[in-house]
């Protein structure tokens, strides 16, 4: 390589003479000469040790590497292959968003033997769809505004993770089609409240929108905010499926007069999210927290969102909860599937509890303590298409929460570059001559018709099924090849908690994790 560099070298001197006397050799040799120089530097530098190596032809391997996402995604990959969302699921959503139906000629690609294979079960009897879309009374006994929600909402998204134009697109998408809009935990900003949607108020650890100067929560803030007509319930956020455990930063350049508005937190200073609550540490302290922001609420729906973990964690809650009389309104479950605009590696490939097994998790422990006809839940993570509301149904939730699809209704190519505030359709940016390009109101539009068409899908699959009402589902519907000759129910891969039975003789296989949970401790 470094014999070519000499030659080249030659060749650039060669036709310097050259240009002495005609000034048209100029055109040629200017590259000729930059190409020279990157190549010498290529050969002095540290920080690649391929351009060392290989001096101007290393280039040619980061020129690959750049594009090589789109080229997969766009030229590459099958329809049923790609991640985390396949091209059928985005391209069912796309077309869900612009009104045309969503059919697939010729049959299925999916390989239907394949180990894993999920499958619902169809009756012989099926019944007709229902003309309004199903919703669920979500308020327990001391709750007294309950609100009635719809089977597939907005996910937990705030402001700051999207554009403003996302948020507003999304909020009235939600007002359009009657169905809510989780805050997400930066804080009730102008755009979830501009569009008339309904909304969750979500609250995590650094109490955005009720925050004290040094970081606690502030209640009479709380309870203004919580008082708006546009706030139906209240979330306390426990954990993310995507990154549990972990806290956040935002970066003071990343914190715009808006933002800071929304967050009570000052305008261009960096803001740290800690990982863990501080106004309670122990299971029952943090029911009794609950039972606070409920007071605080007027009465309104309150619950809490968790990543599933220790088991016997959360049967500590439970514990807790009977100990106080005090149970949440919902509680949310979120997959460690789901999605997240900037998370370390390791966290969202290996930390949590995938959805199917924390949603199952949940749902027997407060069947087995007597508590599941109290507490609504609801199940995110990859929630996408009519067939995945279904099933997670199914497995015991209640409605579900949908982000990354409510992303593709308003423009995203699922291009992953979230965190690089360069999102090329405006939905994960601050940038502002990129939010620019999300029209609000053709978007809007988009989000409320796939809302309602895979909510219909959703309806017409139950139809399918002989089942009038989404609390008929069981998990004795849902089926999955073990092999190429194995198939079995859910019933019969899970254990199923008969109501009560903890409180009088838990099955061997929860009997140590419930003596070994404490209210007291977690």
């Amino acid at each position: 390589m470094l014999l070519l560099l000499l030659v080249a070298l030659g060749a650039v001197g060669a036709l310097v003479l050259v240009c002495a006397v005609s000034s048209w050799w100029w055109f040629a040799a200017g590259p000729l000469l930059a190409l020279t120089a990157l190549g010498a530097w290529d050969l002095v530098q540290r920080r690649h040790s391929v351009l060392r190596n290989y001096p101007l032809l290393g280039h040619l391997r980061l020129l690959r590497e750049t594009p090589r996402p789109e080229l997969r995604r766009y030229f590459v990959e099958r329809n049923h292959d790609g991640h985390p969302y396949d091209r059928d699921v985005r391209g069912i959503v796309y077309e869900r968003s612009k009104g045309v139906e969503a059919e697939e000629p010729f049959g299925t690609e999916r390989d239907v033997y394949g180990d894993g294979y999920e499958f619902l079960e169809p009756s012989m009897l099926p019944v007709e769809v229902p003309t309004e879309p199903p919703v669920v009374r979500v308020g327990g006994p001391d709750c007294t505004q309950p609100y009635d929600m719809a089977l597939l909402n907005v996910s937990a998204m705030s402001f700051g993770a999207l554009s403003s134009n996302a948020v507003l697109a999304l909020n009235r998408g939600a007002a359009l089609g009657g169905f809510a809009q989780d805050t997400g935990e930066g804080g009730l900003s102008e755009y979830h409240l501009r569009g008339g949607g309904d909304l969750i108020w979500e609250i995590g650890t650094g109490y955005f929108g009720c925050r004290t100067p040094e970081g606690g929560f502030e209640a009479r803030e709380f309870a203004d905010k919580a008082a708006l007509p546009e706030v139906k319930c209240v979330s306390l956020k426990l954990s993310q499926g995507a990154k549990a455990g972990i806290g956040g930063v935002l970066p003071g350049a990343k914190v715009s007069a808006e933002i800071a508005r929304a967050r009570d937190v000052p305008e261009g200073r960096t803001v740290i999210s800690p990982p863990y609550h501080r106004v309670f540490s122990t299971p029952r302290e943090m029911v009794r927290f609950l039972a606070r922001m409920r007071e605080l609420a007027g009465g309104k729906p309150t619950g809490f969102k968790l990543c599933v973990g220790s088991r016997r964690q959360f049967l500590a809650v439970c514990k807790a909860m009977l100990a106080e009389g005090v149970t949440p309104d919902f509680i949310v479950v979120d997959g460690s599937e789901g999605g997240t605009g900037a998370a370390p590696l390791e966290f969202a490939d290996s930390l949590g509890t995938p959805l199917t097994e924390g949603l199952i998790t949940v749902h027997n422990a407060l069947v087995g303590a007597g508590l599941r006809e109290r507490v609504r839940i609801g199940a995110s993570g990859k929630v996408a298409i009519g067939s995945d509301i279904v099933k997670r149904l199914a497995q015991g939730a209640d409605y579900t929460n949908a982000a990354r699809a409510m992303m593709f209704a308003v423009g995203c190519l699922q291009a992953r570059r979230c965190h690089t505030n360069r999102c090329p359709v405006g939905v994960t940016t601050q940038d502002p001559r990129r939010v620019r390009a999300l029209d609000v109101a053709d978007k809007s539009e988009r989000v409320q018709r796939y809302q309602r068409a895979t909510v219909r899908s959703a309806s017409r699959i139950m139809a399918a099924m002989g089942v009038r009402d989404p609390g008929e589902l069981g998990p004795h519907q849902l089926l999955r090849r073990m092999d190429a000759t194995t198939v079995r129910t859910y019933a019969e891969l899970y254990e199923w908690l008969a109501p009560g039975v903890l409180l009088q003789e838990p099955p061997a296989s929860w009997e140590s994790d419930w003596a070994a949970a404490d209210p007291d401790a977690f």
